[in-house]
């Protein structure tokens, strides 16, 4: 044993003392440094966490895995394989298989089997069995701490005081909304076999956030990890079927990037959820166009960290370190563009600068290291790449040493413009740049200017001033004086380009679950031509055979005062730019109405939709209320007329379920109704393990399109529209195409409810010509379509472009008159969007 020894210690000098004549006390080790030494660098010794466990789970498999499917492996003859290494040595751990479509119909038909005895179990059985594999994870904690850790390259402290953590925290909180689902979700119920793909970055944390609310809500799950992160999801599998999970409920592909294709596309799978990059979530937007499928996406991320003169800067420098180098910069919401106010721009700087000097990087396995390796070396050229445009773009670098191999060092970008591609794209790696800024308006300005709305925190002393920056960036997660903290009781999720649905939180159950009344969506997708769907623009010609009603009195007389239907949209009635006009036939072919054929002239409403957002989602909720009521007022003094038309309809073409007046009276009701959630559905205090306090803030999306369906053409109308204002939406509406004077009879109801001009715009004409354009509008935030199945896939292939939100009918019609098919709960989630704003404290308790 090598014993310890007294430096600077004889008989002769029993109390040695420095130059400076203060003492010395240093003990020394053969072979290494001082203490003394030690304490004048501050350097850490090694300590690396063993591995032996985890070797010897790979050697109980040989080092060779396969699928495992109704909690057994499979082997699957004649496949390719793919080596799994350590990032950070570059050793070869195993070999997994790679899949194919044969293994995903194996794999998606156990899942469909056990779906028929899962999805009928009490919520309190799901609860159990979630309970149950959430111990036995904790039982194994470490064993997959260390295997996550040499999978992904990422240090041992973030698997073992992160990830796996919340992967426990995720099974006991959906245990729990496993057990309440009959009460807190009683309008819902499961949708059915779940195909779920994660990336490489968070193998563990980001497949719980999959498989703990779809298997709490009822479902069965099919997950793919990602190509070069397989171990742990597999160790997983393995966990499941100890803790008594029964067969089929939860199964584990492997393959490559086409494997993900064949599960999201496979006719039995009811529902995928994915975490990638933004270029792969439209791919499966388009995939999945017009099956029925319903989908998720979480994608990539610029997020803006803003540092305003008010800030606590040195705790803002943590908060940067934690926003970029958390997980070596490959977390899709990494806090990648810093906005700091210019007074204290350059002193900022240099404080990160210090810090940065200070970051420790090596093995994963040392728990002392702050960085890991890239996950692989493609991924550090690509970082790589990034970094080096920037400096021949002219751009300032300052980096700092790193290891040979997979590691990246810690990189800070200063003097580069708001549209340099380094500001610009998603890096995914530990690259962050900066940029001044003067005040706050123009701080939110640069924060929202981006594709992009995954996070964002703010860094100030002044809350106040916290939480109006919070409220002003479009994001799905806004942090204030902090930044990637994660609770299972938030949900996670983006806005604009970062996708769509939450993961976590009540919000995040949605994504798994369909109405009451619904029964199961599943279309072969039908054979359209997206590039000439809805292009061809036509209008009708003079009618010489009007409705006799039409043109002259009720005595027979007096001809007809001519009534002319304009279209609505910015607050006025407006010709079509056209100057073509729609003839409205009745059941004779008589023509009783011409009401306007508009064309690609709804970009004028579109792209009014930032002010008239301001007119309406600015205004308090009571005052949202009053200006519904007062519309809802009008109406009911209008009704006797509402009626006669409708009446006209119901004798000529049979569209109504219910009489004239009682469909009336129902559409009366649901302006009621909707005015009635102006003020009671705007968030809630999330319940997180934060100490602090976690807002959930039910946002208006924006601009929403909305083509309407022919069946109840006032009712379905109202029924779509409401809830979308009431919410603090704009809309562009195309009332139905075969009966849209009903609606259109709204245009006084508008011009005398103090509703803001813009709020509401109204287009008639060829339903799918003008869905066209409103599915390719950049400024269209989602659309809505009630038509055909045709329709719908294209609105849902188009969509893929901004990755707008879609709600689409399939072909299938509604009994808008039923309270849960024309007002249920669905129509709030689709017109509103969850931000999670986190509050942190500590003034008076440490946080």
């Amino acid at each position: 044993m090598v014993q310890p020894q007294l430096t600077g210690y004889s008989r002769a000098n029993p109390d040695p003392v420095s130059p400076d004549g203060q003492p010395i006390i240093s003990i020394a080790v053969a072979g290494s440094k001082t203490v003394a030494k030690i304490f004048e660098t501050m350097e850490y010794g090694p300590a690396p966490e063993d591995d032996k466990v985890a070797q010897a789970w790979l050697d109980d498999h040989g080092r060779k895995f396969g699928h495992f499917i109704n909690n057994k492996w499979e082997h699957p003859e004649d496949r390719k394989t793919y080596e799994t290494k350590d990032p950070c040595h570059g050793t070869v751990l195993a070999t997994t298989v790679q899949g194919n479509e044969e293994d995903v119909h194996q794999a998606v038909t156990a899942a469909k089997e056990a779906h028929k005895s899962w999805s009928q179990l009490s919520g309190h059985v799901r609860a159990r069995h979630l309970y149950s594999l959430a111990r036995h994870v904790q039982k194994h904690s470490r064993l997959l701490a260390v295997v996550e850790s040499l999978d992904n390259g990422k240090t041992i402290r973030e698997t073992r005081d992160s990830d796996i953590p919340l992967l426990v925290r995720h099974l006991y909180y959906h245990a729990g909304w496993a057990q309440l689902m009959d009460t807190e979700m009683k309008e819902w119920k499961d949708i059915g076999v779940v195909g779920a793909i994660v990336p490489w970055n968070f193998p563990l944390m980001l497949m719980a956030w999959k498989i703990c609310p779809a298997l709490a809500m009822g479902n069965t799950v099919v997950l793919k990890p990602a190509t070069v992160t397989r171990l742990s999801a597999l160790l997983f599998a393995e966990i499941c079927a100890e803790a008594g999970l029964p067969p089929g409920v939860f199964n584990v592909i492997t393959g490559g990037g086409a494997m993900g294709s064949f599960l999201a596309q496979h006719p039995d799978v009811d529902k995928v959820g994915f975490t990638g990059s933004t270029e792969i979530g439209q791919l499966l937007r388009k995939n999945t166009a017009g099956t029925g499928k319903k989908l998720s996406l979480e994608l990539g991320g610029k997020s803006p960290v803003i540092v305003y003169d008010s800030a606590d800067l040195d705790s803002a420098v943590e908060g940067v370190v934690d926003a970029i180098w958390f997980n070596q910069g490959q977390v899709c919401s990494a806090g990648s563009r810093l906005l700091v106010q210019e007074p204290i721009f350059n002193n900022f700087i240099n404080k990160l600068k210090r810090r940065m000097s200070t970051l420790r990087l090596g093995s994963s396995l040392d728990k002392v290291m702050d960085m890991g390796a890239m996950v692989d070396e493609c991924q550090r050229k690509y970082v790589s790449d990034y970094v080096e445009d920037a400096r021949k773009e002219g751009a300032e670098i300052f980096q700092i040493e790193a290891p040979t191999g997979c590691f990246y060092p810690p990189t800070l970008i200063t003097s580069v413009g708001t549209t340099s591609k380094c500001v610009v794209e998603e890096i995914f790696g530990p690259v962050l740049v900066a940029l001044p800024f003067r005040t706050e308006k123009e701080a939110i300005a640069l924060a929202n200017n981006t594709i992009y709305g995954l996070g964002a925190s703010v860094f100030t002393e002044r809350m106040t001033l916290g939480i109006e920056t919070a409220k002003m960036i479009k994001a799905g997660a806004v942090w204030i004086n902090c930044h990637n903290i994660f609770d299972a009781a938030a949900g996670f999720g983006g806005y604009k380009q970062s996708g769509y649905g939450r993961d976590g939180g009540k919000e995040g159950l949605y994504e798994y679950v369909k109405p009451q009344w619904q029964g199961r969506l599943s279309f072969k997708s039908p054979e359209i031509d997206v590039t000439k769907f809805g292009a061809a623009y036509m209008a009708d010609r003079p009618s010489i055979s009007p409705a006799n009603t039409e043109i002259v009195s009720a005595d027979g007389t007096l001809p007809k005062v001519d009534r002319t239907y304009k279209l609505y949209y910015g607050g006025a009635q407006k010709r079509p730019d056209g100057n073509y006009c729609r003839v409205i036939n009745n059941a004779h072919g008589k023509s009783f109405a011409l009401v306007g054929e508009s064309n690609s002239e709804i970009s004028h409403p579109a792209d009014k939709h930032i002010p008239v957002r301001g007119g309406i989602s600015r205004r308090v909720a009571g005052n949202k209320f009053s200006i519904i009521l007062f519309a809802t007022q009008n109406a009911e003094f209008r009704s006797t007329g509402f009626s006669q038309l409708l009446a006209n309809l119901a004798e000529i073409h049979g569209q109504l379920h219910t009489s004239a007046a009682d469909d009336v009276d129902a559409t009366i009701a649901r302006l009621f109704h909707w005015a009635s959630y102006c003020d009671k559905y705007g968030g809630t205090v999330q319940e997180t393990t934060l100490y602090g306090t976690v807002l959930k803030i039910h946002e208006p999306i924006g601009c929403v399109g909305v083509a309407c369906p022919d069946e109840d053409p006032l009712l379905a109308f109202v029924a779509l529209v409401a809830p979308l204002i009431a919410r603090g939406n704009a809309v562009v509406a195309v009332p139905s195409q075969k009966y849209p004077t009903p609606a259109l009879a709204l245009y006084q109801v508008l011009e005398t409810s103090d509703l803001p001009g813009g709020v509401l715009n109204i287009l008639t004409g060829n339903r799918d010509h003008i869905t066209k354009y409103l599915a390719e509008h950049q400024d269209i935030q989602s659309m809505w379509y009630f038509g055909s199945l045709e329709g719908s896939k294209f609105v849902e292939y188009t969509s893929a472009v901004n990755v707008k939100r879609t709600w689409v009918n399939y072909g299938l019609e509604r009994d808008w008159i039923d309270d849960q098919q024309g007002a249920g709960e669905e129509f709030l989630y689709h017109s509103t969007q969850v931000k999670n704003v986190w509050l942190t404290m500590g003034e008076i308790f440490a946080n």
